[in-house]
């Protein structure tokens, strides 16, 4: 089985759990802050997906690291995970979670990548857009690249609206070599 098909498994069952709960928002902010910490500290997610490492030491890892900064739930979840031997889907079930959360809640996220800063009026324009063509809520991240020497990239989950001028270029340069122009 795939690591993705067990991991949206186990998140599922962590959403399901942390509804009955009434406890859905702050598992989503625990594993937030489960996978921004991993994302700054690679070695973590090698240690453990190492079968190497006994569980006991992840475990101690963990608890270290987050007992009393997440809920009990997100702490014996960890537990529970590395007890089973799938400390390696870890990274994986928390990004899965968000996704489902993201889902439950109808927040989609967006990532606009642009040559300079966007302006707030051109942010505000590009938010209002995919608002009105996704519905419900829309996280917008912004990253800059000026490789793109100008216009932007636009990524809403699978769609992509490239209006970059290194693209226009790129597909300018393929015309030209197949003699379209």
């Amino acid at each position: 089985m795939s690591e993705l098909t067990v991991a949206a498994r186990y998140a599922k069952s962590l959403i399901d759990l942390s509804q009955e709960q009434n406890a859905l928002e702050d598992l989503n902010n625990d594993m937030v802050f489960f996978l921004k910490t991993l994302k700054a500290n690679p070695q973590l997610i090698a240690v453990l997906g190492n079968p190497i490492i006994s569980h006991q030491k992840k475990l101690n890892i963990l608890t270290g690291l987050f007992e009393g900064k997440v809920n009990k739930i997100s702490i014996a979840f960890f537990k529970l995970m590395i007890n089973k031997g799938r400390g390696e889907v870890l990274y994986a079930t928390a990004h899965e979670f968000i996704n489902q959360y993201d889902f439950i809640k109808h927040i989609t996220q967006a990532t606009v990548v642009s040559a300079t800063p966007l302006s707030a009026a051109n942010k505000a324009k590009i938010l209002a857009e995919v608002k009105a063509t996704v519905g419900g809520e829309v996280v917008l991240e912004e990253r800059v690249d000026a490789t793109l020497i100008g216009g932007f990239v636009l990524t809403v989950g699978d769609r992509q609206i490239d209006t970059s001028i290194v693209s226009n270029l790129k597909k300018l340069k393929k015309n030209f070599a197949q003699g379209i122009v």
